[in-house]
């Protein structure tokens, strides 16, 4: 058992967790995943990112004691090393150390029923790992970001996924054109406030991709440079009887991935 705060390996998950870990993460092809839910969709996953080693505590143990734990590295350690390691206030006891997949954009072909999400420069970790909690419950085929997005492998973006990230793939720093390319007859739609046309009123029977931009700015067609790439994007606004002025972006995007949806589901 891990005992002290001076261990290496507590030194190693608070530089990947801290507020420079995104540059430590790519250094050292790993990520922190934290807590019960993370450790049992990681360990049951058969195309997520793949589990190093699992830190637990006594307690925590016994909560992933039925997991199958025999390709792992597990390393029991102390409460007080749990919480020096943790980026949570009340840590479950579970911390799993794991690999950075290797995707490439390339992997992503039509299927005449494709429904692919593009977050551009979308900044907020509660919202990227919220619609991507949402694209995998809808069905979709993957998650997208932009070049100056969130990392979606930070400890806030992998735990608001609640698990979904060993389900759906994600594919970092792509421009728009190089997505829109390899699904050259999908319907791109764009959300945005001042468009005219509905989503109640957009039905999709191909591929697709929905786009979802910066929670402050969000995104004009010149943002994506679509015009040396003659590629048409329809934009779609979210009818509204109330009187909010507008939507979080994760709300607004749980909308249009339903809708988007219809007709998928069994």
């Amino acid at each position: 058992m891990i005992e002290s705060l001076h261990s290496p390996h507590v030194g190693r998950v608070k530089a990947l967790i801290s507020s420079k870990g995104a540059k430590e993460r790519r250094e050292l092809g790993l990520f922190v995943a934290e807590g019960i839910q993370s450790a049992r969709e990681a360990l049951g996953s058969t195309s997520g990112p793949e589990v190093k080693t699992i830190y637990a505590t006594e307690s925590g143990l016994s909560k992933i004691a039925n997991l199958d734990l025999s390709q792992v590295d597990l390393v029991e350690v102390s409460e007080e090393v749990m919480r020096a390691m943790s980026d949570t206030v009340t840590p479950q006891g579970v911390i799993s150390l794991c690999y950075l997949p290797e995707r490439s954009i390339s992997e992503i072909t039509p299927t005449g029923k494709s429904r692919y999400i593009y977050l551009h420069e979308i900044q907020d970790p509660g919202n990227a790992g919220t619609i991507l909690r949402t694209a995998d419950a809808m069905g979709f085929d993957g998650v997208i970001t932009s070049p100056n997005s969130v990392d979606m492998f930070s400890p806030k973006v992998v735990r608001s996924t609640a698990g979904s990230l060993w389900h759906v793939p994600v594919y970092e720093k792509t421009a728009f054109f190089q997505l829109a390319s390899l699904l050259p007859q999908s319907e791109k739609i764009l959300l945005t406030a001042h468009a005219t046309e509905s989503i109640l009123d957009t039905f999709i029977d191909g591929d697709c991709i929905a786009i979802f931009g910066n929670e402050a700015r969000g995104v004009d067609l010149g943002a994506l440079s679509l015009d040396a790439n003659d590629i048409h994007v329809k934009e779609v606004r979210i009818p509204m009887a109330g009187r909010a002025e507008s939507l979080n972006l994760s709300a607004a995007a749980s909308i249009v991935m339903f809708h988007l949806s219809v007709g998928l589901a069994g």
